[in-house]
């Protein structure tokens, strides 16, 4: 089913690209040397970003989507609906498995990923994923 037939608005995969390209030229990455930015759309129709930023121990140092994800909270919080990642020459790529996770938190197994093999949801990238409802309280 096309986003016309279910009147959801089309989804400008260029121009989150762009808004992760953005974020990427802001990455602190001196010890690596590979910046990344991130972008997603959350379900209020917001954009929000992030970039990696390292630290000199290494273990330390903050994936783009911990400053996507911070950024979402700071700005209202709501649920991530698209996502893109993108290296420092602006090709895509895909999350790290710990990136996974915290999407997951974020925009549920329905988060849909533009990969480098299309777009896929989060659920078929992470596969049984461990989530909230498997916690007791």
């Amino acid at each position: 089913m096309t986003a016309a037939a279910t009147g959801a608005p089309a989804v400008d995969w260029e121009a989150l690209r762009e808004v992760a390209r953005e974020a990427m030229s802001r990455a602190y990455a001196p010890y690596s040397g590979y910046p990344v930015g991130v972008a997603a759309l959350v379900d209020d129709g917001r954009v929000v970003s992030g970039c990696n930023v390292e630290n000199a121990s290494y273990g330390l140092g903050l994936c783009a989507e911990c400053g996507l994800v911070s950024q979402l909270q700071n700005t209202g919080g709501g649920r991530l609906t698209h996502f893109t990642c993108v290296d420092g020459d602006g090709e895509i790529l895909v999350p790290c498995g710990r990136c996974r996770q915290l999407l997951y938190e974020f925009g549920g197994p329905g988060l849909i990923l533009e990969t480098p093999a299309g777009l896929l949801p989060l659920s078929e990238m992470l596969p049984q994923a461990f989530g909230p409802e498997h916690l007791t309280k």
